[in-house]
C-alpha cells in the first residue's frame, strides 16, 4: 500500500456497474487506493487491475465481514458499489462510524426519500417540483383513469430499469403491474414522457454552500443503451452514454433538485426535456454508474466528495470537455485457481 495514497473500499462491483465504474473513477485520481468487496467470487470488480486488493464476503455476515475487511485493508472510507449496499451501509451508518469508517452517502432522509419512487415524486410535487403523474397501484381500478400510454414499474429496486414496462393500454398495464406485485413488490404507474427533445442524465454533487452538476444527453445507437426502442416507446438500460456539455436548463432544474430535497452528497437524475422543462422520471441518491465517463470528462465527483470528507477546502467548478462519451462491455480472463473465497 501507497502512504501516501487515502484508502477506499468499495462494496460490491458487479460487471459495468457502480462498483467497477467508481473504481475506475478512483484510479484516475492517483490519490486513492480502492479495495472491492463483494459476495460473489465472480463479481467483476475483484479482479480489475485498478483495485489494490479484492475480498469476497459472506452474505450471512456481511456487515461484519466487511466492517473487519476495511479495518484489516486500513480503509477509513467506504463507497456503496451497488444499490443493496447502499441500504446496508446506510442502515449501518452509526456502527460503521463508531468503527473509524466513515460511509460516503447523502444523508440517510435523502435515501430513504429517494429510494420508493412512490414517495420521491409525491414529495418533489409538494415542493414545487413539476414531476410526471405518478400513481402508486394496489389494484385494477387504480388503473381505470391513468392516462396510458404509461410506463409501470416498480417503487423500489430498479436499478438498470429492472421490471420496467411500456403500456400502450390499460389491460397491458395491469399485466405488467402483476407481474410486479407476484414478485412481491410495490407497483406505480408514471405518465410516458416523449423523448424527441431528448433524455438526460444528470450527476448533482452538494454539500454545504457547494453545488455541482454535469448532463449527458443520452443517445441510443446500440441495444446496450437501451430496453425498448420502437415507434411509440424508447425505455433506456443503465448503460448511458451521449453527449456530454453544458446543458444550462437541464442542470439548473437538476440543481433545484437537489436543493429542495436539501441533498448533501451524490444525486443521479434521469428525465426528459419536454415542453422546454425537464421533468424528472428517476432519481438515485448515490454516485451513477456513469461516473466514471463524468470523470473523463472533467468532473470528478467521487474525488471531490471524498476531499470534502477528508476536511479539504471546496473546490472550485469543474469545467467540463464537451463531447461524445461512448461505452462497451469488456472481457476478462481469470484462471480457475485465481478465484477468490469468501473470508
Amino acid at each position: 500500500m501507497s502512504s501516501s495514497k487515502r484508502r477506499v473500499l468499495i462494496a460490491g462491483a458487479g460487471g459495468a456497474s457502480l462498483g467497477t465504474e467508481t473504481l475506475k473513477a478512483l484510479a484516475m485520481t492517483g490519490r486513492y487506493e480502492a479495495v472491492v468487496a463483494d459476495v460473489s467470487p465472480m463479481a467483476y470488480g475483484l479482479y480489475q487491475p485498478q483495485a489494490a486488493a479484492g475480498h469476497v464476503l459472506r452474505v450471512e455476515s456481511y456487515m461484519d465481514d466487511l466492517i473487519a475487511c476495511c479495518q484489516r485493508e486500513g480503509v477509513g472510507l467506504l463507497v456503496p458499489g451497488a444499490e443493496a449496499t447502499l441500504k446496508l451501509i446506510n442502515g449501518a451508518r452509526q456502527r460503521l462510524l463508531e468503527a473509524g469508517i466513515t460511509p460516503v452517502l447523502n444523508r440517510s432522509e435523502v435515501i430513504q426519500a429517494c429510494s420508493d419512487k412512490s414517495i420521491t415524486f409525491d414529495v418533489l410535487k409538494k415542493l414545487g417540483i413539476p414531476v410526471p403523474q405518478t400513481r402508486v397501484l394496489t389494484c385494477a381500478e387504480d388503473l381505470d383513469d391513468f392516462p396510458v400510454p404509461c410506463i409501470i414499474k416498480p417503487a423500489t429496486e430498479t436499478g438498470g430499469s429492472a421490471l420496467v414496462s411500456a403500456a400502450s393500454t390499460r389491460t397491458e398495464a395491469l399485466m405488467y403491474a402483476q407481474w410486479i406485485w407476484t414478485a412481491g413488490l410495490k407497483a406505480i404507474a408514471q405518465e410516458y414522457l416523449p423523448h424527441s427533445d431528448g433524455e438526460f442524465t444528470v450527476g448533482v454533487l452538494r454539500f454545504g454552500s457547494w453545488t455541482g452538476s454535469i448532463a449527458m444527453k443520452r443517445e441510443f445507437p446500440c441495444k446496450l443503451s437501451y430496453l425498448l426502442k420502437n415507434e411509440k416507446f424508447l425505455i433506456s438500460s443503465g448503460y448511458s452514454q451521449g453527449l456530454i456539455d453544458v446543458f444550462p436548463e437541464v442542470c439548473a432544474q437538476a440543481e433545484r433538485i437537489a436543493v429542495a430535497l436539501d441533498s448533501q452528497g451524490p444525486l443521479n437524475i434521469q428525465g426528459r426535456f419536454v415542453n422546454g422543462m425537464f421533468y424528472p422520471f428517476e432519481i438515485n441518491p448515490r454516485f451513477s454508474a456513469t461516473t466514471y465517463l463524468r470523470a473523463m470528462a472533467g468532473f470528478t465527483e467521487i474525488e471531490i466528495f471524498l476531499n470534502h470528507l477528508a476536511g479539504e477546502d471546496s473546490p472550485p467548478k469543474p469545467q467540463i470537455k464537451p463531447g461524445y462519451y461512448l461505452r462497451s462491455l469488456a472481457e476478462m480472463y481469470v484462471p480457475a485457481d485465481r478465484i477468490k473465497n469468501a473470508l
